[in-house]
């Protein structure tokens, strides 16, 4: 007998594809994250850090006398504070944020600001009128990724390959001081060599520098879990489905049941880019 046919695939529903073409065409101003949250150029970065843990959040604007001027990130916090041994109290926000800032209007599709994203490699900052109105970051982008051809690709062709993993018996500050040197933005977490969750930047900004709890705590005490993973294999649109629908911005893949990669936010919306 032949194979019936799954003709809801074969034959999406009118409903099915006004509503990825609705997701293909959607503004930046549909998805991305306002008001925004700033601070100033001579601000300390441990208050930096401390709003940011606060509001769960990777980024803040920096203003200089009330006018947008540059970006300082997580990420910035963990390379050119913490890695370098750098005081969080005596180091200011200018001296390690990130400027220009990116700028793209709000009523441009997500995949044009897709590709802007990859080729600024960072946050883009929503003027309109020349007002700052929002911002756009990796995650906001695969939230409203479209099942699209470009979204189909594996992501075998984009995941990183090379996981970092710690024992979590590890020091927050062995591990943090890693993390900002190979600049990564999480490590797996192992116990008796088996994962048992994740340690993320944002971990380290919300659980710890935003509590004002020491780095010699262990980083078992910090982690993220369960540990939520996924076969390689699949495509890009089903890890942003995943990934947005857990509140993740990275998620290991599996084969035969051993971590063989991890795909991150961005790593996705590189992959929509193309």
């Amino acid at each position: 007998m032949a194979k019936e046919k799954d003709l809801g695939k074969e034959f999406p529903s009118i409903i099915d594809r006004a509503y990825n073409y609705s997701k293909r065409h959607t503004k930046i101003a549909d998805i991305m994250s306002a008001p925004v949250e700033t601070v100033r150029i001579d601000t300390s970065m441990e208050e930096a850090a401390q709003k940011m843990g606060d509001r769960h959040i990777g980024s803040l604007i920096v203003e200089e006398y009330q006018t947008p001027i540059g970006i300082v990130t997580e990420r910035d916090l963990l390379t050119r504070v913490l890695a370098e041994k750098r005081d969080l109290i005596r180091t200011r926000v200018k001296e390690v944020m990130s400027y220009p800032l990116h700028k793209i209007c709000p009523t441009l599709e997500i995949r044009f600001a897709a590709q802007t994203m990859i080729r600024k490699k960072g946050r883009l900052a929503v003027f309109e009128c020349g007002d700052l109105i929002g911002i756009l970051t990796a995650s906001d982008l695969i939230r409203s990724m479209p099942d699209a051809p470009e979204t189909s690709l594996c992501v075998d062709d984009f995941m990183t390959k090379k996981v970092v993993t710690v024992s979590e018996g590890t020091t927050l500050a062995r591990v943090t001081d890693r993390m900002g040197k190979e600049r990564i933005g999480s490590v797996v977490v192992t116990r008796k060599e088996k994962p048992i969750g994740i340690f993320t930047e944002r971990d380290l900004l919300t659980t710890f520098l935003a509590q004002k709890k020491p780095l010699t705590m262990k980083v078992g005490e910090a982690i993220s879990t369960p540990l939520i993973t996924a076969p390689v294999g699949i495509s890009l649109h089903e890890a942003a489905t995943l990934m947005a629908a857990e509140h993740i911005r990275r998620l290991p893949l599996l084969k035969g049941g051993e971590i063989v990669g991890i795909i991150t936010a961005r790593d996705l919306v590189e992959g929509y880019a193309k």
